[in-house]
């Protein structure tokens, strides 16, 4: 039997995480079309994506030290991933720049709570001699997410529109937040 290359709680974490990934990539490369349509330009879009790093700022510093308190436990990362998928989902509500600016926020929020308890959990099932690869295999995902997002929201945008590219979106990360949490107990 062919042994695998990673510990089976590491390919869980990669494939959960690759598709929230893919999730957030979908809009990027056509948000600053979408901030067009709801009545925005492309300061507002410039402005948008300054809201959602300063919220991502400023949560980074206290999710760090929450995740140091209870970096084994991975309802953070179901949490992050759930409060992902809903702001996600209330792009499909949005009517305004301002309302615009509050769903950026919320989702800076999000990926910045789960972000180190993420990283702290997957540092817990790296193995002592393949850590490199094993964190090496994240960057790939990560890339390959963006390359598989930017594509699949650019089809679903052109055809079908940006509500539904929202909807599979806040599908994907509910998927895996749901994923994680039934594991939670077990193998993570």
């Amino acid at each position: 039997m062919k042994k695998k290359p990673f510990h089976k709680a590491l390919r869980i974490l990669l494939i959960t995480n690759g598709l929230v990934l893919i999730a957030g990539a979908m809009l990027y490369p056509i948000y600053a079309l979408y901030v067009e349509k709801i009545g925005g330009d492309l300061l507002d879009a410039s402005l948008t994506g300054g809201f959602f790093a300063l919220a991502a700022g400023l949560t980074t510093l206290f999710a760090g030290k929450y995740a140091d308190k209870d970096s084994k436990d991975p309802k953070i990362v179901v949490w992050g991933y759930s409060i992902m998928g809903i702001g996600f989902l209330m792009y499909v509500f949005v009517n305004s720049i301002w309302f615009l600016f509050g769903v950026q926020m919320l989702i800076g929020f999000a990926e910045a709570f789960y972000s180190p308890a993420f990283d702290a959990l997957y540092s817990k099932h790296l193995s002592k001699h393949k850590a490199g690869s094993e964190w090496g295999a994240w960057e790939s995902i990560n890339y390959f997410s963006i390359a598989a997002g930017a594509v699949i929201g650019g089809f679903i945008a052109k055809y079908f529109g940006f509500n539904m590219i929202f909807i599979l979106m806040a599908i994907l990360c509910f998927s895996s937040a749901m994923y994680i949490y039934s594991l939670r107990k077990g193998l993570l």
